[in-house]
């Protein structure tokens, strides 16, 4: 029988703590690295707004007309103000995922498509507020960092 000398068993104990700092090492080591990845989004709107300016008329409904001069279709949201509210903002074009979305009258939801548009708001089927505006297009750049 062989009995554990104090030198075999100091030797052993290295062996596992170089072991134990190799496996230590080999779980901190960094993995394979890629260069970084961006995404990138970019939505032209305009925010289209009506206000009762002395809160004269109380609760109302404001029919926002948009039209593409280029196409000439008509995008339609009707929004109800109620009173003590006395204005309202809404943003074209809107995402269909809403509730309540600028459409035409067959339902074909507006998109962000560039060109020149003029606008209505219509409150017991009169104008009160009208305009017009551009939706430029939209450009992105994106940079790569390399590794």
């Amino acid at each position: 029988m062989r009995n554990a000398t104090p030198a075999s068993t100091s030797s052993f104990a290295h062996v596992c703590r170089a072991f134990g700092l190799l496996l230590v090492l080999f779980f901190l080591a960094p993995t394979t690295s890629y260069a970084q990845t961006w995404l990138v989004s970019t939505d032209p709107y305009v925010k289209l707004g009506v206000v009762d300016k002395f809160g004269q008329i109380g609760t109302y409904t404001a029919k926002f007309v948009v039209t593409n001069q280029s196409t000439g279709k008509e995008y339609i949201l009707s929004k109800q103000v109620d009173s003590p509210q006395k204005g309202i903002d809404v943003v074209f074009p809107s995402e269909p995922s809403e509730a309540e979305y600028f459409a035409t009258s067959a339902g074909e939801a507006a998109k962000a498509t560039p060109g020149k548009y003029v606008w209505e708001c219509q409150v017991a089927g009169k104008r009160v507020v009208s305009g017009r505006f551009t939706l430029a297009p939209a450009a992105n750049d994106i940079t790569v960092i390399e590794k």
